[in-house]
């Protein structure tokens, strides 16, 4: 199948690399155009120079970016996907607000479906095409199921438009939330004369071990040494979204607010490009 493939970042790379190793024709862009230049020389794909581009060539476009602002750009800009002509498929697997997916699903043009993706895991399930996959549309579409068994384990078909979106923002609020505890219970353990490595071994052997902490172990024990996966900055941005999501619906989330406070205030201090397993450390400075 050719698939179009815009955003080439940690995640974006890795699910590209994963849909050319499935078969598919694969054309990409990246807003530096020469990453993904180099992409398409190292992975055997074609780079092209706009998003509408990609239109051009294929019927699916996969986007994989980091906020609505990036997808707005991509989508609505000028030579962005919405500027062709052609009929295709959109397949948003970033994590985006709702009300973005609402949005591109009421200005796409005719014959241009936009389908919301988003994916969980980080860059390892990533690079093992073990990434859980939320899409708001119904499975009956077998093209779209190629798509997803090149890059995931697992699709769960919601149903409903934007019903994705909303679950990525609960699956993540609920990380973010792990990840606060985890640093604030590993500050308490150290506190007290306990060596992380011990107090980390106790917490994976316990029934709060979530699959999360035990394959992010090493960058919770020693950040520095290992490459960035999910920066604070994306963590806050994740938490704000889904702040907005809780006040429109009514909806109480009093822990993660106080998650989002820390995240605003690690980013504030410096932490924004840093692996979201910093928290631990920026936790240690408060004690």
């Amino acid at each position: 199948m050719r698939i179009g493939f815009a955003g080439l970042g940690r995640m974006g790379a890795l699910m590209a690399r994963n849909l050319i190793a499935a078969g598919n024709e694969v054309f990409v862009w990246n807003r530096t155009e020469q990453a993904a230049i180099d992409f398409a020389v190292n992975e055997g794909c074609i780079a092209v120079p706009t998003p509408s581009d990609l239109m051009a060539q294929v019927q699916f476009v996969v986007t994989m970016l980091a906020d609505d602002r990036a997808s707005e750009a991509v989508h609505l800009g000028k030579n962005g996907l919405f500027a062709s002509a052609r009929s295709a498929t959109l397949v948003e697997m970033g994590t985006m607000s709702p009300d973005h997916i609402a949005e591109l699903v009421a200005k796409a043009p005719k014959g241009i479906r936009v389908i919301d993706a988003p994916v969980s895991g980080a860059t390892q399930a990533a690079a093992h095409a073990d990434l859980l996959i939320m899409a708001g549309c119904h499975n009956e579409d077998a093209d779209l199921a190629v798509i997803f068994d090149a890059v995931g384990r697992e699709t769960i078909y919601l149903g409903q438009s934007g019903s994705g979106a909303v679950m990525k923002l609960v699956v993540n609020s609920l990380i973010h939330g792990i990840n606060q505890t985890l640093a604030e219970a590993m500050t308490l353990a150290e506190a007290s004369g306990i060596t992380s490595e011990v107090a980390f071994d106790v917490i994976e052997a316990s029934a709060a071990c979530a699959p999360m902490l035990r394959y992010r172990r090493p960058l919770y024990l020693n950040e520095a040494d290992h490459d960035v996966t999910f920066t604070v900055a994306l963590a806050r941005k994740d938490m704000e979204v889904t702040a907005q999501l809780a006040n429109r619906l009514g909806s109480a989330m009093p822990q993660g607010r106080t998650t989002l406070a820390k995240l605003i205030e690690a980013e504030k201090a410096g932490y924004g490009a840093r692996d979201m397993a910093s928290m631990l450390s920026f936790m240690r400075k408060d004690t």
